[in-house]
């Protein structure tokens, strides 16, 4: 009786996927299309966009993403790792790394009241601890202006790929970790902090999930090409199957400079591992999805991993 009511649970699963709509939305307004929702307060757009040394020119593209993201009756809108700068070398981010109440994050946070939108900045060159060292800061703002949650990326890229990537990257040369996870009630739902390569790390991921209750995971990124091609998709969809939340992954896309490109494809995926929202590898513009907590809850009843779960430490070693 259980096998078989668990096989209706999930055709009524695959039901309710089959109603699901791939919103896109792009950057030319004869290419925008939106569809109805049954729930616009929930609705949220996930960004992609190019961003280079230039500043002001990156501004002006996250201000016609957050149009867009108005356009298309979101309450919220999810921005990529460095949204803000992305330099040739290094060091350069170190050159426009400023307080969280600094100038330039001061014109973002007046893009959210603006356009009366909820804004996550995915990775933000924080002033960090000395003149050598930034944090990598993912903000979440409201759409009156106020940073309701922080988090300094704790697990930092520092990574030889070898001839597959060019040269090595090491983030923590002039980054300093992070050492606190961070959540946030939104509009959509709660929130769960992360950046970029905490991909990897699933227990993190867990402990937003089963500590924190989270809701939706937020993977704002800059992956490379080479470990976005092998690895990007099945990771997002691996932390929204676990976690039974859904993921959003703003995404960074195409070459920033000379041996800097990133792997582009920012998602939205649901609590079923269904990707219901995404952007190809080159494009700058926002996908649009509803986030439906009630499916979430209906997701997390049928297989309830969080009653059958047991904290890894109570397994005994056993060592041959």
């Amino acid at each position: 009786g259980t096998q078989m009511g668990l096989g209706l649970a999930l055709q009524r699963t695959e039901s309710f996927h089959a109603r699901l709509p791939l919103w896109r939305v792009h950057r030319a307004p004869t290419t925008r299309t939106t569809a109805m929702a049954t729930n616009a307060s929930k609705r949220c757009a996930v960004g992609q966009m190019q961003s280079t040394n230039d500043a002001e020119k990156n501004l002006q593209v996250v201000e016609t993403l957050c149009q867009q993201a108005r356009d298309a009756q979101c309450a919220v809108l999810f921005l990529p790792e460095c949204f803000a700068y992305i330099g040739v070398v290094g060091t350069d981010a170190l050159q426009v790394m400023e307080p969280l109440d600094g100038p330039l994050l001061r014109r973002y946070k007046a893009l959210a009241v603006t356009y009366d939108l909820w804004l996550s900045l995915g990775g933000f060159a924080e002033r960090g601890p000395d003149s050598g060292h930034r944090y990598n800061t993912h903000l979440i703002v409201s759409s009156t202006g106020e940073v309701q949650a922080q988090y300094r990326k704790i697990h930092l890229f520092d990574v030889d790929m070898g001839d597959v990537n060019g040269p090595v990257l090491m983030e923590s040369a002039h980054c300093t970790a992070g050492d606190a996870l961070a959540t946030c009630a939104s509009p959509i739902g709660k929130l769960g902090l992360a950046v970029c390569y905490d991909l990897r790390f699933p227990e993190m991921f867990q402990r937003l999930r089963h500590e924190f209750d989270c809701q939706v995971m937020l993977v704002p990124s800059a992956f490379t090409k080479p470990t976005g091609e092998a690895h990007w998709e099945v990771l997002l969809r691996a932390r929204a199957i676990e976690t039974q939340s859904y993921v959003i992954a703003a995404a960074q896309a195409g070459t920033h400079s000379a041996g800097r490109a990133s792997h582009g494809h920012a998602m939205i995926v649901d609590p079923w591992g269904k990707v219901v929202a995404r952007l190809d590898g080159v494009e700058t513009g926002i996908a649009v999805a509803d986030i439906d907590l009630t499916y979430l809850n209906e997701v997390r009843q049928r297989i309830p991993v969080g009653k059958h779960r047991r904290a890894i430490e109570t397994f005994q070693a056993v060592q041959s």
